[in-house]
């Protein structure tokens, strides 16, 4: 009697993102083998990222470079005025379109691009270890110096926070182990009488002997002081908790809890979402709330899914020397955490909307758009500082069109291994039906192989046209998800071979259109014990 076929179903595959730590023997469907330029939307499909399209029309003639930006820095004025600034090739610009390079005090000398900076009383910091600081005045047309305070000079630091009605600076040569205070709502004052300014030395409080500070932030009312191996929370003593750290003195400012164990290892890795702080650890991208409440370092992290593959690539960056390019962004709009690693060339993007059950968040990557810097702008645009590409200029760019410039970018999705509860019979692939949301025109390659062989079998389709939007529904309530008359495309093709375990795929040249899985269904026959 002819044997019906059966229909193993892949429902949302990778819902759970990408799992390159795990055994692939037996993993969940839910998980991705490869998530290559691809995002979770908003309803739990694994998509392509969107790409870029150009803002500056000038970077490499005014930059001198195809190295690109690499520090930008959003400055709006009590007035409402906005002024943009960007730093590379050892230069700092200011504007969008046409960038304008904005002149020093004379007789300054930049040698490094390393600058973090800060907007504060209608003024904007800029901050580089071994570099007198820069201050830029609202309307003014130069930098100017950081004054002295009396004889003595602010500090020259790598890192800096406007916090609390003062600025903050550390990570100064050979004194890593102190934070320098402005005085209150003075950004220029660092030194001098009536002691507002103030210095804490981390010599004593470290909690596991030294260590040495590697970035500052605000959270909840806390200055968080992010060493290499571990974390220090300060507080006002005087003020309740989220008080304004008005103390006039380092004895005045109450040291509110340390965790040991684990801190910071990338300045720029720390990001904000909220109601917490993401970082990168040596262990992996940590959440600071996880670390409080829990009290001790979790097993499970953030990263957990991906963390082998991340932490060689993050150990990459260091061994070449680049470990201070490691940047990063968080968007609210697009509900992501992005970790960008320059010299390999990859962009690891967590999904930041629904952690998993064991809290670790779904990731996936990106190629072909590594950014040198990333900022959110007050109007939630992700903006990108990027090097040369092929044709394409150092520039900056927004995050926001399905082509990365003008140029068409690939998707990729594989899964891993899958026996569809029968780990013990063949399966003889017959047909293969796929749902995909969107992908007008474009093309795109079915793969599938057997029993862990990375020799695929390929098949093109390319996808019609269609005339609705998706649901006829809008998204955000603002305007039709996939406009341009997109909606599902079911294509179904023949399938050949067989194997105890299939493995499926998906490569899409994203060209203008979104494009995301919802389903895939696999028709089999089941076959011999083996």
């Amino acid at each position: 009697m002819a044997q019906q076929l059966q229909n193993l179903a892949i429902s949302a595959p990778a819902f759970a993102g990408l799992n390159t730590q795990d055994s692939p023997v037996g993993l969940n469907a839910a998980f991705a083998d490869v998530a290559e330029n691809c995002v979770i939307d908003q309803r739990g499909r694994i998509g392509a990222r969107k790409g870029w399209s150009t803002i500056t029309t000038n970077g490499l003639a005014v930059l001198g470079t195809a190295a690109g930006i690499e520090h930008i820095q959003e400055f709006i004025a009590y007035d409402g005025t906005t002024t943009v600034f960007s730093m590379g090739n050892l230069k700092i610009y200011r504007g969008t379109t046409t960038l304008t390079q904005i002149a020093f005090p004379a007789g300054y000398s930049c040698t490094a691009n390393n600058w973090k900076t800060a907007s504060f009383q209608n003024n904007v910091y800029f901050f580089q270890a071994g570099h007198a600081p820069l201050k830029y005045v609202a309307g003014a047309s130069a930098l100017v110096l950081v004054p002295n305070s009396g004889s003595a000079a602010p500090p020259q630091g790598d890192e800096l926070l406007a916090g609390f009605g003062r600025l903050w600076v550390t990570s100064v040569a050979n004194q890593d182990y102190k934070i320098y205070g402005s005085a209150l709502l003075d950004g220029d004052t660092w030194h001098g009488s009536g002691n507002s300014w103030l210095t804490l030395d981390l010599t004593n409080v470290w909690p596991q002997g030294y260590d040495s500070v590697v970035a500052l932030a605000e959270h909840n009312g806390y200055l968080v002081v992010f060493g290499k191996r571990s974390i220090i929370l300060y507080q006002d003593v005087v003020g309740a908790q989220g008080g304004a750290l008005t103390a006039t003195t380092a004895d005045t400012i109450r040291l509110y809890d340390t965790i040991e164990g684990v801190g910071c290892i990338a300045r720029d890795s720390v990001q904000s979402t909220g109601n917490d702080l993401l970082f990168l650890s040596n262990r992996g991208v940590m959440s600071l709330g996880r670390l409080i409440q829990e009290k001790a370092i979790p097993l499970n992290d953030i990263s957990k899914n991906v963390r082998t593959d991340l932490m060689e690539l993050v150990d990459n960056e260091f061994a070449s020397g680049n470990g201070h390019t490691i940047r990063s962004a968080y968007s609210a709009r697009h509900a992501f955490y992005i970790l960008t690693l320059p010299v390999s060339g990859v962009v690891y993007c967590f999904d930041v909307r629904r952690p998993l059950e064991d809290g670790s968040f779904r990731a996936t990557t990106w190629r072909g758009l590594t950014p040198l810097a990333l900022t959110v702008f007050a109007n939630d645009d992700l903006i990108l500082g990027l090097g040369k590409i092929g044709t394409a200029q150092p520039a900056l760019v927004k995050y926001d069109t399905y082509s990365d410039g003008a140029e068409p970018y690939e998707m990729k999705y594989f899964s891993h291994p899958q026996n569809f509860g029968n780990p013990t019979n063949l399966k003889f692939l017959k047909k293969m039906n796929v749902t995909i949301i969107g992908g007008a025109g474009e093309t795109c390659v079915f793969n599938w192989g057997y029993d862990y062989s990375n020799n695929f079998t390929k098949q093109s389709v390319t996808f019609g046209v269609a005339t609705d939007a998706e649901f006829n529904e809008a998204e955000y309530n603002t305007a039709a998800e996939y406009t341009g008359g997109i909606i599902v495309n079911e294509p179904s093709i023949n399938t050949s071979g067989s194997g105890v375990e299939i493995t499926v795929g998906l490569e899409s040249t994203i060209n203008g259109n979104p494009f995301s899985i919802q389903k895939i269904d696999i028709h089999a026959l089941t076959g011999r014990f083996i």
